[in-house]
């Protein structure tokens, strides 16, 4: 894992392959540290840069990944410690305000969270997602599918013009 600080409030996070959360091989997660000014309203932001299909929930206490689709995860109340990466990746403190962007296969689970802790999530185009846990039975299908999702039309927070979409360049 590499972690690079581009300005105070954008951080992004590579992870490999660690043979059984995949991760995803070029894009590394995007996290704008209290960058969502009105968390309640994180959905409709989502929703107004084409970042639908959208719930609020909490994070599942166990690592999991979608390979069929990005994730954006934007922190309505409280706050958390994610592990990103999988089991040997790092613990992330999250709080109301923050916003994840996970690309497709990154590994992601609440190692622990105030009562208080509420997430909204959204995904590119409205993409249904897919629940993976790392079974050795899903590679290798999980890692063609992976690199099949393409690059988002819109950074979930910033639009046209956010970072993700220098970042995230083929």
């Amino acid at each position: 894992m590499v972690m690079k600080m581009l300005s105070e409030d954008v951080k992004t996070l590579f992870f490999t392959d660690d043979g059984t959360i995949p991760n995803h091989p070029s894009w590394p997660v995007l996290l704008y540290v209290g960058k969502l000014k009105e968390p309640q309203d994180a959905l409709d932001v989502f929703e107004q840069n084409g970042w639908t299909n959208g719930w609020k929930n909490g994070v599942f206490d166990y690592h999991h990944y979608h390979s069929n689709t990005h994730e954006v995860l934007g922190v309505i109340s409280g706050e958390a410690v994610l592990l990103l990466g999988g089991e040997d990746g790092v613990s992330v403190t999250v709080s109301k305000g923050d916003v994840i962007v996970l690309p497709a296969g990154t590994g992601h689970k609440c190692i622990g969270c105030s009562t208080d802790f509420k997430v909204a999530g959204a995904y590119p185009n409205g993409m249904d997602h897919n629940l993976k846990k790392g079974e050795p039975d899903d590679r290798p299908a999980v890692l063609d599918d992976i690199m099949l999702v393409p690059l988002p039309d819109r950074d979930p927070l910033f639009g046209s013009d956010g970072p993700l979409m220098e970042l995230w360049k083929s």
